[in-house]
């Protein structure tokens, strides 16, 4: 069952979603005909006393799906095409029944569950506005003044008087997440609408929800992008064949995702169930070893035994390591002795500002890959990809292929050019092996490397862009 509010005894809890044990089944007939049997064939067997045979197969949507949402926080949910998100999106919104298991919301929702939906095709956009307000409760009287304000944000000009048949995919989203963040929801229901939108939109959706955020709205996301559910979102879900399988802080989930998502059959089931396996308690202890070998840099140079040479002021630091790394299975290669080295080729971790240094890794085949390219991407601690190359991804391969055995040392020389901070890089080795083309093996946060403090240094952000800095005075 679903409801809308939740019961006298939890009024003062901060949850304003409640998820219990849902599930959703559908029945699937493989021929038209199978339909007909299933309605009269099993009654007509109970009549002479035969056991009655079903002609139809269940399908399992979502599978006792458990959580709560509190207020104030941003939750992201990201998975494979037919694990079951949209489903659970609009049981939460109401549009859709579960089979079983209770839904529990208290507020208003507004919702941007798929292009046009509560459109009327034939309505004027003007007009369309108005419905979605009646559908949302708000008053004709408060709909009209908040009109200039959605009409505004839509930006589709005359167009917002002309049926909305006539609207291309990109006019019907910006009008319908128009009037869904400007109706002030307590939460804020998004599922990939926003992909349609071109990017001048994107990045004005995006700062509006961020607006939905500072002012204490709940927002529930599901996306395909893993680098919008690490910026957006604090806390993530990982939903797979109608099962949530993973919950916790958004670095992790989407790392977990991008462990499953290309893979198929058995090598699928079993990350699946090793996914499973873990457990908050996992990432509780994860997220202190993190803060414990991240935090407290100025400290570490003062009880470390520093290696220091005339060029470079580069060290080891052994207690630096990456709680966070994630190795994807292998098909058809395998990436080790991943490893940072000066000038001197000294294994290095603690990086001076602004100096060269070469990041390395060997590639053992196991396998005959054909279109071999490699790279790395330099992550935050929050998951955002700041840089990084894919050589061979674009373009002509960096070798047409690469037997089984052979052993190959890949260097990538980069200019430490980040601000002070702690970060992570990822190694990939793609190519096209029996298998298929993709990742043939891929390892995210593999190691961790800080960039030592600076004296004096004025650059904010995550990059020194060398700007230069100058004034006059004008009459």
């Amino acid at each position: 069952m679903s409801s809308n509010s939740f019961d006298i005894d939890d009024r003062n809890s901060d949850a304003v979603i409640r998820v219990r044990d849902v599930s959703k089944h559908y029945v699937m007939f493989e021929r038209p005909e199978d339909r007909f049997k299933q309605m009269v064939l099993p009654r007509l067997g109970r009549l002479v006393g035969r056991p009655p045979r079903r002609y139809f197969r269940d399908f399992a949507a979502l599978s006792g799906v458990s959580f709560e949402i509190g207020r104030g926080e941003t939750v992201g949910i990201i998975g494979r095409n037919g694990s079951g998100k949209s489903t659970l999106l609009q049981i939460i919104c109401g549009t859709l029944q579960p089979s079983g298991g209770s839904v529990e919301v208290n507020g208003r929702i507004a919702a941007l569950l798929e292009l046009g939906a509560g459109f009327n095709p034939e309505f004027t956009g003007r007009e369309n506005v108005f419905l979605n307000a009646s559908i949302l409760g708000l008053p004709r009287k408060e709909m009209e003044w908040r009109f200039d304000d959605i009409a505004r944000f839509a930006d589709i000009g005359p167009f917002i008087d002309q049926p909305v048949k006539t609207y291309s995919s990109g006019m019907y989203v910006r009008l319908a997440f128009a009037v869904a963040i400007n109706v002030d929801p307590d939460i804020l229901v998004v599922d990939e609408a926003l992909a349609v939108g071109d990017e001048a939109f994107q990045r004005k959706c995006f700062a509006r929800i961020e607006d939905i955020k500072d002012k204490g709205g709940t927002i529930l996301f599901v996306s395909h992008s893993a680098q919008t559910i690490v910026q957006l979102c604090t806390r993530a879900m990982l939903i797979d064949g109608g099962e949530k399988i993973l919950e916790g802080q958004p670095k992790k989930v989407v790392s977990q995702y991008q462990r499953l998502v290309n893979l198929v059959g058995d090598e699928a089931r079993d990350v699946r169930e090793k996914i499973k396996q873990m457990t908050s308690v996992d990432e509780v202890r994860s997220g202190e070893a993190t803060r414990n070998s991240l935090d407290n840099l100025h400290e570490y140079s003062k009880i470390i035994n520093v290696t220091k040479n005339s060029n470079d002021e580069s060290w080891f630091d052994p207690n630096l390591k990456s709680p966070s790394k994630v190795e994807y299975e292998s098909q058809g290669a395998k990436i080790d002795q991943l490893k940072i080295v000066n000038s001197n080729g000294d294994i290095v971790n603690v990086l001076s500002f602004g100096r060269r240094y070469v990041y390395k890794y060997t590639v053992n085949f196991t396998e005959d890959i054909y279109n071999v390219g490699f790279g790395m991407l330099i992550n935050t601690k929050t998951g955002l990809g700041i840089a990084g190359i894919g050589k061979g991804t674009s373009g002509p391969p960096v070798m047409k292929k690469v037997k089984k055995g052979s052993r190959i040392g890949v260097s990538l020389e980069f200019e430490a050019s980040l601000l002070p901070d702690v970060y992570f890089l990822n190694a990939g080795v793609m190519g096209r092996s029996a298998r298929g083309s993709n990742f043939v093996h891929r390892i995210l946060d593999g190691i961790a490397f800080r960039i030592a403090p600076v004296v004096d240094l004025e650059a904010t952000g995550i990059v020194d862009l060398g700007i230069e800095f100058s004034y006059e005075f004008m009459d």
